[in-house]
Order: structure tokens, then sequence, then C-alpha cells
């Protein structure tokens, strides 16, 4: 098991981990029916965070930040000497959790998406992992929520009698919704980004071979060009400029120094 805390990689304090530990931690929470929030971000994600400081606020009030993609934990490895041997790709580490929760008994719930996406997902998961409990799957809305609404959401939630809650809103938005519903949850929140797609089959992964050399990112924009391409376009040179400053010592950004959002943005 690794866990050597929280690395600060572009002001953002992602989780030097590996999959036994993440899992080991959501387990304990779920046990325990208590906050755990988490993400697993890749260089979008983390961008996200160096290029915003009220995101980057919410990003660290995260409790588990996981390396999803490569290029961030090789940048973990790179500044502190980690040594970690594979990132923790959120889709993979969803099912883990989810052997792990159908393991103890302990009830998921699935909110995002679409209807006709979450009701494959659940079939395909409990054909893996037939003793899994799904105590619910509920849609977005597809917009911003209101106070009762996010109200009213929690409540259903909790009263499924659900133990682990997946998020599937896109960053950042899931990472906002983690972030803003996690103390009313009381339970681990997982934002898992295009797992449920991925596991419902109804969006293609990218081959291994390309998951381990670091071009994901290429897959996916090749994939769906007209959404992604500003993305990689321009945030993965700026992610290895801004890594190249932190690394010889000219750029650090010290994440205690942020404010808090000045108001909710739960999305939903």
């Amino acid at each position: 098991m690794i866990d050597l805390g929280k690395k600060n990689l572009l002001g953002v304090q992602v989780d030097a981990v590996d999959y036994e530990a993440a899992v080991s931690r959501v387990m304990s929470a779920a046990h325990e029916g208590r906050r755990y929030t988490m993400t697993a971000l890749a260089v979008h994600g983390v961008m996200t965070g160096a290029l915003d400081s009220e995101h980057r606020f919410r990003l660290n009030a995260i409790d588990m930040i996981v390396p999803d993609g490569m290029p961030v934990r090789w940048g973990l490895n790179l500044l502190y000497r980690c040594a970690l041997p594979d990132r923790v790709y959120g889709p993979t580490l969803m099912l883990k959790i989810c052997e792990a929760a159908a393991t103890a008994g302990l009830p998921v719930y699935f909110f995002g998406t679409n209807q006709q996406t979450l009701d494959q997902l659940a079939l395909n998961l409990k054909q893996k992992f037939p003793t899994l409990i799904v105590a619910g799957a509920e849609p977005s809305r597809f917009r911003q929520l209101t106070p009762d609404e996010s109200k009213d959401l929690s409540e259903r939630i909790k009263s499924s009698g659900a133990k682990i809650t997946f998020a599937g809103l896109g960053c950042p938005r899931q990472e906002i919704w983690a972030y803003e519903m996690g103390d009313s949850l009381q339970m681990p929140v997982f934002a898992v980004g295009a797992a449920f797609p991925f596991h419902a089959s109804t969006l293609a992964q990218a081959p291994s071979w390309m998951q381990k050399s670091g071009l994901e990112w290429l897959f996916r924009l090749m994939s769906e060009p007209k959404r992604l391409w500003r993305r990689y376009v321009y945030l993965n040179p700026a992610y290895l400029f801004l890594l190249g400053l932190q690394c010889v010592g000219l750029r650090r950004v010290d994440p205690t120094k942020d404010s808090p959002p000045k108001s909710q943005m739960l999305y939903g």
C-alpha cells in the first residue's frame, strides 16, 4: 500500500496514493458513516484549479484527490520522488470500490448523466458484482440546483440507505457537487468523471497501450474533437509549462491563501 499524503501540484493538493490505499480510505469512511469527498483528476482537472483560485479552494477542501492521469502521476514523481508505479484511474477505482462495497454489503447510489446510461450502468455492474446493492440512481437535470432542490436531493440519497455515492457530472461540475454536498450527505462521495458512460458501454475507453503511455487524451480528442479540442490544445501545454516552473522553483502556489467561493454553484 502506498499512501504518502497530499502533495502540492500547481497549487492543487493531490494525494500520492495507490488503489489499495484509496479503497481503504473510502471503505473506512463508508463503514463509519462519515463525510469523505474524493475525485480523480487528470491534467484538465488539475488545471481547473491551477487557473482559478476559487475552484482551487474547492478542490483542496476535497478529502482525497487521486492522480487519474499519467501526466499527473509523472508530476508527483518528478517533484516529490513518490515513485508511484501507476496512476489511480477513476473508472478502475470506481470498480474496485463497487467490488469492496458488494463484498461488505454497503449500498451505493449513482447521480448524474441520463437515465438510459444509469440503467445500463446498474445492469452492467450488477452482472460484474452480483451482490452489489444499488440503493438508487438519479439522472442530472443539467442545470444549477436551487437550495431547496439541493436539500431534497440530499434527503433522497440519505433515505435510500446508500453508504457511498458516485457522481458523474463532468469536470469541474462534479467536484463542485462533491464539495457542496459532502457535509450534508456524510458518506463517501466520489466524483467519477466519464466512468458512468465507460462502464455503461456507451462511451469507448482508450486502448490500454494509450492509457499507459499517457495518450488517453489523444484518444478522447479524436473521439470528441468538437467538444474537447480547446481542453487539450490549450491546457496540456499550459500544464507542462507550469509544472516546469514549479520544478525549477520559479512558481509555487500556496493553497492556504485561497479564499472560499462567494456563492453556491451546485449543478445537478
